[in-house]
């Protein structure tokens, strides 16, 4: 028996980034390996350019979720008016420019501007629960040493985006189990009425009957900063109380 954390992922707005296609920002159904790595980060206090630090401690993650709610899906459609040579600020801390481009319209004034448009989804009212543990479980940071971060955190966290701050403590609980399945399924429910809830965990962490195994590229390289390669991952879904492990 192996034993792992309990985070409970809830606010009004949450964002499991997926693939972002030109101006559409997309979420996926469950939290990806990357954010989870992410998330745990910045509670520690690292530096986003400590690329091995993050490179390790994603390897070291095993993870699966279970959402407990049936989410509403939310479009939020963002405009910004920029004028030519307008610069912002970037993840890497430095300002960033546009280059010149027809797009622009000239004004009276004769200043050129043109208005960025972006569509960002998010889950709206989503209570996830998340079983995560960390091998080998003696290397630092240890899991003691994230739980202790996660509850007093070194930088504000979100989930998923900046907007989505958490409704509540995200420390869930803690839980002996032989595989991140097993945990999840011994997570206690936000609503025992919801009738079946939908999981996804790491091949080789449990199984349940009729599951589904597919590829999820979800890892990020955090030195080149893109996402690549491929993990075998389950899904599948149980009722309450059915099968408890």
């Amino acid at each position: 028996m192996a034993r792992h954390l309990l985070l409970r992922l809830y606010a009004p707005l949450t964002a499991f980034g997926g693939e972002a296609i030109d101006e559409h920002g997309v979420t996926r159904e469950f939290p990806a390996l990357s954010m989870v790595t992410g998330l745990i980060a910045s509670a520690l206090g690292w530096d986003r350019g400590e690329c091995e630090r993050h490179d390790r401690l994603q390897a070291r993650l095993r993870m699966g979720a279970r959402r407990d709610l049936e989410p509403r899906h939310l479009r939020d459609y963002q405009t910004a008016q920029l004028f030519e040579g307008d610069q912002g600020w970037t993840t890497r801390g430095v300002p960033e420019g546009r280059k010149k481009s027809p797009s622009y319209s000239a004004l009276a004034n004769g200043r050129k501007v043109l208005t960025q448009q972006r569509y960002r989804d998010y889950h709206a009212d989503l209570h996830t629960v998340i079983a995560l543990r960390l091998e080998p479980a003696d290397e630092a940071p240890t899991l003691d040493e994230v739980a202790a971060a996660i509850d007093r955190p070194a930088r504000p966290l979100f989930i998923g985006r900046k907007p989505c701050l958490p409704a509540a403590r995200l420390i869930a609980g803690w839980c002996e189990a032989a595989h991140v399945l097993g945990a999840l399924r011994q997570a206690p429910r936000a609503d025992r009425e919801a009738g079946r809830v939908l999981m996804q965990w790491p091949d080789g962490e449990g199984a349940l009957p009729g599951d589904r195994l597919f590829d999820l590229c979800d890892e990020r390289n955090w030195i080149s900063g893109v996402h690549g390669g491929w993990r075998p991952v389950r899904e599948g879904s149980i009722g309450f109380g059915e099968g408890k492990p």
